[in-house]
């Protein structure tokens, strides 16, 4: 098989590249290693940033987005009892639209294929080869059989586990890291959201973080410790941890009802430098991942790819060279620049030692000191909605 870019991983960096790509004239051919119905179901991540709603918009797939998705103008803190709003939009002039990332994978796979893109699901990308040459191949299994995908690029959108990173000859990339000492439990409740915005609390039991997907389904989290075993956790536990953390404003109370999915995710910060390697180009979270905690890691592979699909457009159309070569400079400032803001929101929002009311006293007066100062919430929703140049 032969195409254009290979494109390893059908999430949403790697399906959003193809589309850009196709919209620019140039082939490509996704390979998933899961089902269809696997990665269309998947739940992930659920805040866009507005450069993102932009960019989908742009690219033709807004009209759903637009039709279903919850536009939020701002955000909740709560904390020592108190209940604070950072008015994003007031403060910005943008704001965030909540949508869930395999809505997202939905609409790119429905208009990739739409469009006779060709995305091979379940074809298990094995091995990457020739990446320091001008025709790369991509070996994958599929259907019990060994075959491969001849390139003149390759993309490696497969995340933290897949091959492509790993194809790198060893000394060749830097890795940064950072392991945080807890976990999130995350819920899907078939409950309808008690609050129009997300709500951010910070408590002695632990962060916790009242979301929604839609009028119907609230997504929430708990902070546990990173091992551990969500079979300890039946559905009347967690309300009740959630009552306690959540229900610290007067006359408010959650809204209960079945849960529907239940799992923990450790938390980590991630980096790798440089995102490529000769003709390998590394986007989202094959190459960094943040902490869930300020909503970037979406919203960051589609800025990657975004970024990527000019890059190729430059070499295809005008013989360009250097901004593929410019690629993981460019990307790495806006890389490090939601490192930073993930990271601080992190700190400032979890228990991360529970023996240390040092730090519990220096929590509290950096919220505070958000929830009173215009230019401090400034500084937390420009990064929240997404800044458009960093």
């Amino acid at each position: 098989m032969r195409t254009q870019v290979g494109i390893v991983g059908a999430g949403p960096a790697g399906l959003m590249l193809s589309h850009l790509l196709h919209l620019r004239g140039i082939e490509s051919v996704v390979l998933e290693s899961r089902s269809r119905d696997h990665v269309e179901h998947r739940v992930r991540a659920g805040v866009l940033e507005q450069g993102s709603v932009d960019l989908l918009c742009r690219a033709g797939l807004g009209e759903r987005l637009l039709r279903e998705g919850l536009r939020h103008e701002g955000i909740e803190l709560r904390f020592a009892g108190e209940s604070h709003r950072v008015p994003m939009t007031e403060l910005t002039g943008r704001a965030i639209t909540v949508y869930g990332q395999q809505e997202v994978v939905k609409d790119l796979i429905a208009a990739r294929l739409a469009a006779g893109g060709r995305i091979l699901f379940e074809a298990d990308a094995v091995r990457l080869a020739g990446l320091d040459s001008d025709s790369p191949v991509v070996h994958f299994r599929r259907d019990g059989r060994e075959e491969e995908l001849r390139c003149d690029f390759v993309a490696g959108c497969d995340g933290f586990h897949g091959v492509s990173r790993r194809a790198a000859p060893e000394g060749a990339l830097t890795t940064y890291e950072r392991t945080y000492p807890f976990a999130w439990l995350g819920v899907l409740a078939a409950a309808a959201p008690a609050v129009t915005e997300l709500v951010y609390a910070h408590h002695d039991r632990g962060f916790a973080l009242y979301s929604m997907r839609s009028p119907e389904i609230s997504r929430l989290y708990l902070q546990v410790a990173p091992d551990e075993d969500v079979a300890a956790w039946p559905d009347e536990r967690i309300w009740a941890e959630l009552r306690t953390r959540l229900e610290t404003v007067p006359g408010w109370s959650l809204t209960e009802g079945s849960i529907l999915e239940k799992s923990v995710t450790p938390m980590r910060s991630f980096v790798v430098e440089p995102m490529r390697w000769k003709r390998l180009f590394l986007a989202g979270d094959a190459v960094h991942i943040v902490p869930p905690t300020g909503a970037k890691g979406m919203n960051l592979a589609l800025a990657d790819v975004a970024l990527l699909a000019d890059a190729f457009a430059g070499w295809y159309d005008r013989g360009r060279a250097d901004l593929l070569a410019g690629y993981s400079a460019t990307a790495l400032r806006r890389v490090w620049r939601a490192q930073h803001f993930s990271w601080w929101m992190t700190s400032m929002l979890h228990r991360l030692d529970r023996d240390d009311p040092y730090e519990t006293k220096v929590q509290t007066a950096t919220l505070r000191y958000v929830a009173t100062s215009r230019a401090y919430a400034t500084s937390l929703a420009e990064n929240y909605v997404g800044m458009p140049e960093v």
